[in-house]
Formats: structure tokens, C-alpha cells, sequence
């Protein structure tokens, strides 16, 4: 391959280059409003709250649908386009759940980091702390303690009385 056609050949580790396009410039959305939108919205959806909604919804739907005057009736018996409806909102749900995951995920990975981390500062702490409390008993062995000088002092006095001359 030569150099050129290297240059020309898109390479998949990077992005391509903006092209023009019929539309004078492409939409701009927020991608973290939008995220934080969808987060809502899947919230929302897994709550007891919506599930009532949509079985009222559905049930008004289909009682409007079946118990109306003929002229009334919007969608008749096979109801396709309730089914039309549900299936737009289901289509939409689930790319938004996907999404509200997806950056659950992405704050699951950060706090995992910051717990590893500060998991790792305690161990080295731990661990510092550790070796101090080792050095300082090793330091205190060479230091009389009250137990030490007592008992000192006890058998000073007893060789004491042993030598004393008896009366």
C-alpha cells in the first residue's frame, strides 16, 4: 500500500471526518441533559406508579373502544392502533433504559475506582501503623517499666532483710 492510499483508507480507531451534508448544520443535543432526561424517564418506568397508569390508560382505551357508539369508536376490535402505540413507546423505553444503565454503570465503575483506592490508602495506612506500633515495642523492651522497677524494688528490699542483722 502506498502512502496515499493509506491516508484515504478510513481507519476504525478513528473518527471520521465531518462531510458536508443537505442540512446546513447537524442538530446539537446535550448528550448529559439528554442522559439525565432518559435517567428520569427510566425511573419513571420501572415504578408501580407507571404500570398503573398504562393498565388504566389501556383499560379506558379499550372499553372506550368496544362500548362507544359505532361513530365514536377511533379503533375498532383489533385495536392496531393501540397496538401501534404501545409498541412506539416500547421502542422508545427500551434504548432509553439502555441508556439510564449505561451511565449507571459508567458512576458504578467511578465509585468502584474511588473505593479501590481509598481501600488501597487504608491498607497502606494500616500497614504504617503497623510498623510505628512494632517500633515502638521494640523500643519500650529496652525501657524499665513500673511492673519492672517494682519488682526491682521489691527484691532490693527483701535482700535488704535478708542481710539485716537480727536484734
Amino acid at each position: 500500500m502506498t502512502t496515499t492510499t493509506r491516508e484515504i483508507t478510513a481507519r476504525l480507531d478513528q473518527p471520521r471526518e465531518m462531510r458536508r451534508t443537505l442540512l446546513p448544520r447537524r442538530l446539537y443535543y446535550d448528550p448529559e441533559s439528554f442522559g439525565r432526561v432518559s435517567e428520569q424517564i427510566a425511573r419513571f418506568l420501572g415504578t408501580a406508579r407507571f404500570i398503573v397508569y398504562m393498565t388504566v390508560f389501556v383499560s379506558v382505551w379499550l372499553v372506550w373502544n368496544v362500548t362507544a357508539p359505532v361513530s365514536l369508536r377511533f379503533d375498532p376490535y383489533p385495536f392496531i392502533f393501540l397496538t401501534l402505540m404501545l409498541s412506539l413507546q416500547a421502542s422508545y423505553a427500551a434504548p432509553l433504559i439502555l441508556l439510564a444503565q449505561n451511565r449507571q454503570d459508567d458512576r458504578d465503575r467511578v465509585q468502584y475506582e474511588q473505593d479501590r483506592s481509598r481501600n488501597e490508602r487504608s491498607m497502606a495506612d494500616t500497614e504504617y501503623l503497623t510498623r510505628e506500633i512494632a517500633g515502638l515495642r521494640v523500643a519500650l523492651s529496652e525501657v524499665a517499666t513500673r511492673d519492672f522497677v517494682r519488682s526491682e524494688l521489691q527484691q532490693m528490699l527483701r535482700e535488704m532483710d535478708a542481710k539485716k542483722p537480727v536484734p
